[in-house]
């Protein structure tokens, strides 16, 4: 019996954190490496995950184990690449969209396909349950923000195609406190230049974040002159460092042949930076009236 699937990927969403806060592309968790931990589990004659065998791994043997979860913290996944060449999968998910928390989870199902019950799945070096029911207990669960994983204790009982045979096993999962996600703030001078020779419009303004990042900005400058609808884009970049601001300037053409002019525009303004902590881009909005003058 060979199993054709792998898992699914998990939807990619977006959390918005403040009116002017944080945009996150909340794609799914990237697998991180354990620090401190273990898998062990063995089966009964007749369970074909482990043909009735006992493995153990372990971060101190040498083993590598990576995990990852959800970012609601519903699904862990815990990856096993054995020091002499076994791999294999685990994965625990909560009913619906809860998150995972101390307890047990009876009557489980095939993880990705348990619908709106709780699922299971232990599966590796080649084999694994076209269907299967358990039950897994939760012992602790502690999670940081965007499927970051401190610490996770759990065993389960899993069997395959409805037999009496069962694969029985325990997780440890202990990392460092999670790491701070990227925070930028982006903020926009009240005063800007119009050009009277090339009638380009100058804007500035700082932003500012908790870790070192590329900072992306891209806006619109919008003015209405004599019933006229003058709009143009900017794009520029800066490099933020934490302690102090970084300050940017932009300059916007006019799309037509209309040029911006002293007085109020709208200046909209989108800051993007990468976090490297959890490998995602974190974005900040901010719209806000500009005073224009001659420059």
């Amino acid at each position: 019996m060979q199993k054709t699937w792998r898992r699914a990927a998990l939807a990619a969403s977006l959390s918005i954190t403040g009116a002017l806060g944080g945009l996150v592309a909340a794609a799914p968790a990237q697998a991180q490496p354990v620090a401190s931990g273990s898998v062990t589990f063995s089966g009964d004659q007749g369970d074909y995950i482990t043909g009735g065998g006992s493995y153990a791994y372990s971060v101190a043997d040498g083993d590598q184990l990576t995990t990852s979860a959800s970012t609601d913290a519903s699904h862990v996944s815990v990856n096993v690449n054995g020091y002499g060449g076994d791999w294999w999968y685990l994965d625990f998910d909560a009913p619906g969209s809860q998150p995972l928390a101390p307890g047990t989870y009876e009557n489980a199902t095939r993880y990705p396909f348990n619908g709106a019950g709780p699922g299971l799945g232990l599966d590796g070096n080649g084999r694994g349950c076209n269907e299967l029911t358990g039950t897994f207990t939760v012992l602790n669960a502690v999670f940081g923000p965007n499927g970051y994983v401190q610490t996770f204790d759990a065993t389960f009982e899993q069997h395959c195609e409805g037999g009496t045979a069962a694969a029985r096993g325990e997780v440890h999962i202990a990392n460092p406190p999670a790491p701070a996600p990227l925070d930028l703030a982006l903020a926009v001078a009240t005063q800007g230049t119009a050009s009277t020779v090339s009638g380009k419009a100058v804007v500035h303004g700082t932003v500012t974040c908790n870790q070192p990042t590329s900072v992306a900005l891209y806006g619109t400058v919008t003015e209405i002159v004599k019933k006229t609808i003058v709009r143009g884009d900017f794009t520029t970049r800066v490099d933020c460092a934490p302690g102090s601001p970084a300050a940017w300037t932009a300059t916007a053409t006019p799309g037509g042949t209309q040029p911006f002019v002293k007085g109020d525009v709208e200046v909209s303004t989108r800051a993007q930076g990468y976090d490297s902590e959890y490998n995602q881009y974190v974005e900040v909005n901010d719209t806000a009236v500009v005073k224009l003058i001659k420059g």
